[in-house]
């Protein structure tokens, strides 16, 4: 039954990523939107980039870089983890894990984490990759462990959290749930503060733990599940959560985008949307890349959308990311797109990797950094 489910899995998968914004009954998949020509507003200048082994592999994978301080750590599905100065670009360590890497890269507090396929998530000394300690969870860890430097939350494909002591790897608690029958191959990373564990479950819902004990604090259910077939009634939170302030904001597959009340669960706006991969948040605004290629503007006052460009339709999104006054998102054959907060139109454009762009940006100050499905990390700025 097991090797069924994945089947099932990467099934979905396939169908989520090369036919997404397309009907469950369509004959004809329609071909990835051809890129249009734009009016270049803003040049980015490559401040330098490194290769990071083989970057996300031929798998679906989403390794995504971590920042802490003046440090950027990122990681490869073979194992390898480097620390690079984010500033200069130069290399401070690396450590070859020999592990097939699903779940990376967690940064703080003097660790780096990382999660395997084989149920193993890694704690190494932040400082020079030594491995601290390691320990075994009950399944694929596909997104990064992430830690509040006193306890490690990390998120299994079956929904189930685990804590574990930040300092000797020893399990603290376990707070299991029910996934949905089908679920689209990834998970987003936890969210972990002094107080609360945050999770994304595949059901569509959140939940929020007690980080010291695993207890259930909250539940919100963000969408719900319609149609006939399980496949139309896929709902997974696979983006991620965003936590900006006391809100937390979330989307789902064939849902909704919605904030809420960190501390209670409550709702405090949501709007329809359709996305894996999550959403960026700024000037009091909420920006989403859908399934279906669309990139949104969205007003959290009011839930109504701002503006809406559909010129990268099923060109299969990364998450977007605010840098200065822009929106970066990223694309299945490199080009990293910078869009307008105001209304959204294309103001600038770069190719990073040949492979492809899945992982989300990362903005830190004036620095973006894009890290390429075939391994190449680069660090941008503003001209």
């Amino acid at each position: 039954m097991r090797d069924v489910m994945r089947w099932k899995f990467a099934a979905l998968l396939a169908l989520a990523v090369l036919a997404a914004g397309c009907s469950s009954n369509s004959k004809k998949e329609l071909p990835p939107a051809e890129l249009p020509d734009i009016t270049e507003e803003v040049q980015l200048k490559e401040v330098w980039s490194r290769s990071i082994g083989e970057g996300q592999g031929e798998s679906y994978n989403m390794l995504v870089p971590a920042v802490d301080g003046d440090v950027i750590y990122a990681g490869d599905v073979e194992g390898l983890v480097v620390a690079i100065d984010r500033m200069s670009g130069d290399k401070l360590w690396e450590q070859e894990l020999d592990l097939p890497v699903s779940g990376a890269v967690g940064a703080g507090y003097g660790l780096v984490l990382v999660g395997t396929l084989k149920g193993e998530v890694i704690a190494l000394d932040a400082s020079n990759g030594e491995e601290k300690w390691r320990a075994r969870v009950n399944g694929e860890v596909l997104a990064p462990p992430a830690t509040n430097g006193d306890v490690v939350v990390v998120q299994t494909q079956n929904d189930t959290l685990f804590g574990f002591d930040a300092a000797t790897g020893n399990q603290r608690w376990i707070y299991e749930n029910t996934p949905a029958v089908l679920t689209l191959r990834g998970t987003g990373a936890p969210i972990v503060t002094n107080r609360l564990a945050v999770a994304g479950l595949s059901s569509g819902k959140v939940i929020a733990v007690d980080v010291q004990r695993g207890l259930p604090v909250w539940e919100q259910r963000v969408a719900v599940p319609q149609g006939r077939s399980e496949l139309d009634r896929v709902v997974d939170i696979d983006g991620g959560l965003l936590l900006s302030g006391g809100t937390l904001y979330v989307a789902t597959y064939q849902g909704r985008v919605a904030g809420l009340d960190l501390d209670s669960g409550r709702v405090l706006w949501q709007r329809e949307a359709s996305s894996y991969v999550g959403v960026a948040q700024g000037f009091g605004n909420v920006y989403v890349s859908q399934a279906s290629g669309t990139v949104e503007g969205i007003d959290e006052r009011s839930s109504s959308a701002l503006w809406s460009n559909d010129s990268l339709a099923r060109r299969q999104l990364s998450a977007p990311e605010v840098f200065s006054s822009y929106v970066a998102v990223g694309d299945f054959e490199g080009y990293l797109h910078l869009l307008s907060q105001v209304d959204g139109h294309f103001v600038g454009r770069e190719k990073i990797d040949g492979d492809g762009l899945r992982a989300r940006p990362l903005v830190i100050g004036d620095m973006l950094y894009a890290f390429g499905n075939g391994g190449k990390l680069v660090a941008l700025t503003i001209r």
